[in-house]
């Protein structure tokens, strides 16, 4: 089974917002909440060694994803044909389990409708072959999407042309997080919690 997700390659991204804003548009997201969200990491270091980051944070799609495991209704799951984590809007009793479960903070509630939301890898666009939103509008081209399993995909090949010291995840506290973050030690220490 495929395990799409996103590699964001930080050693080209100019942190300009543009995925933040792009999601926002895409997916009709209200003010305040944000399904993609650009988080500063830094200044880390002594001067004059100091690194400063952007870090685009979104769902991991996490291969054992906490917030299905905590949902009393089944609403947070697992879509059995493109393996991404999901949210029924229909089955969602607003009780934010799954907001709690999330150990990196990427599911909002949308006070209009009383339900929980979160990146959908943007499943209208893929489903008729177009790339998410913030992958299209990535001015820096440091997004990539695609099936960590298949070899010629283009998160495989992004991550192929680097050495593993420089290839990250956010903390995996056991879910196992399939985004993948790729900043070079030439660049800076990474800190794997944001």
């Amino acid at each position: 089974m495929a395990r799409n997700c996103i590699v964001v390659n930080l050693d080209r991204c100019t942190g300009c917002y543009g995925c933040e804003v792009a999601c926002k548009m895409e997916n009709d997201i209200a003010l305040g909440e944000y399904w993609n969200k650009v988080v500063e990491v830094g200044p880390i270091g002594d001067y004059p060694d100091i690194t400063r980051y952007k870090v685009p944070s979104m769902c991991q799609q996490c291969e054992d994803a906490p917030c299905v495991h905590v949902c009393p209704t089944g609403a947070s799951y697992r879509d059995p044909e493109t393996n991404i984590v999901l949210v029924d809007r229909e089955k969602c009793i607003g009780c934010k389990y799954c907001m709690m479960a999330c150990p990196y903070g990427v599911r909002n509630w949308n006070a209009e409708t009383k339900t929980v939301e979160k990146c959908t890898l943007c499943g209208h666009l893929t489903a008729q072959g177009e790339l998410p939103a913030c992958v299209k509008s990535c001015a820096a081209g440091a997004r990539f999407y695609g099936d960590l399993d298949d070899p010629d995909s283009d998160v495989s090949k992004e991550l192929a042309r680097y050495d593993a010291d420089a290839i990250h995840t956010l903390e995996d506290v056991g879910n196992h997080p399939a985004t993948h973050y790729i900043w070079s030690p030439k660049h800076g220490e990474w800190k794997e919690r944001i």
